[in-house]
């Protein structure tokens, strides 16, 4: 579950991003976060855990910097005992945002998960604090995390592999890069273990800014492909074997653009 709320205060916004996204001639979903967490006078920490590659974390300063932003950080968390550092957890605590970068995100659940890093993440979201990752920094945000499975459209019984995630929203399952990796039967099949789930679909250069009533606008070049299985009248999941092909009647799908929203509390996609 996500961290409670304290009286009086906001969650902060939630904004899986779905990787790629334009860093240089318009960078309109970076710059939207970094006006949320107070633009000039914001505070972006950067976390690269997911990446293997070392400029990571300072490519993206460079970015929020060249934004406009005054002061950001990098922390070098590779280690689950880096996550323990108390220096790095003052760090964060110091953010108005915390974006957390793509890359593996198993290196995320297996690096953070259950450390004094990413409870500070959820209590500082609780808090106010925005939250913003892409490719597997949004992946994470889901309590059910996507971490590999089929390509195509139609869903198989193991399909998809899940493992647990950061817990920032519980209702949701996220998948990336997701037109431009076929990625559509791997969501089905996860939104078919549990009716409960919504699947958002992020393709590149494209984000769901999610707010403290659970609302989303969608912003980027993209799309997002929402997966509502709430209303299904039939799932051969239960029945199916390994690698089968599954029967889902009722299955409800929004494909979403720029400046659409959706309300995943409600369930319901409009036009603003």
């Amino acid at each position: 579950m996500p961290s409670p709320t304290i009286d009086g205060t906001q969650r902060g916004y939630v904004i899986p991003i779905g990787g790629a996204e334009e860093k240089l001639d318009n960078p309109e979903i970076l710059a939207k976060f970094v006006e949320l967490c107070g633009g000039k006078e914001a505070v972006i920490t950067v976390i690269p855990t997911a990446s293997q590659l070392d400029d990571t974390g300072s490519r993206y300063q460079k970015i929020f910097e060249e934004i406009g932003v005054k002061k950001t950080y990098s922390l070098p968390i590779n280690e689950r005992s880096d996550a323990q550092d108390p220096g790095y957890v003052k760090t964060l605590e110091k953010s108005t945002g915390i974006f957390v970068t793509g890359g593996n995100q198993l290196r995320l659940s297996t690096i953070l998960g259950g450390t004094p890093i990413a409870k500070t993440i959820r209590q500082l979201n609780a808090q106010g604090v925005h939250y913003a990752g892409t490719s597997a920094g949004a992946a994470i945000v889901s309590q059910h995390m996507i971490t590999g499975g089929s390509t195509g459209i139609v869903p198989t019984e193991g399909g998809v592999n899940l493992a647990p995630g950061m817990g920032l929203i519980n209702t949701i399952v996220v998948d990336q890069h997701f037109n431009e990796r076929n990625r559509l039967a791997r969501l089905l099949s996860a939104v078919s273990y549990n009716p409960f789930l919504i699947g958002i679909g992020l393709d590149e250069d494209t984000a769901a800014f999610i707010d403290h009533d659970n609302v989303f606008t969608v912003v980027g070049s993209g799309a997002i492909t929402v997966l509502d299985t709430s209303d299904i009248e039939y799932s051969s999941m239960a029945e199916a074997r390994t690698g089968d092909a599954l029967t889902l009647l009722n299955v409800k799908m929004h494909i979403l653009a720029s400046g659409a929203r959706y309300d995943i509390s409600n369930r319901k996609a409009y036009v603003s």
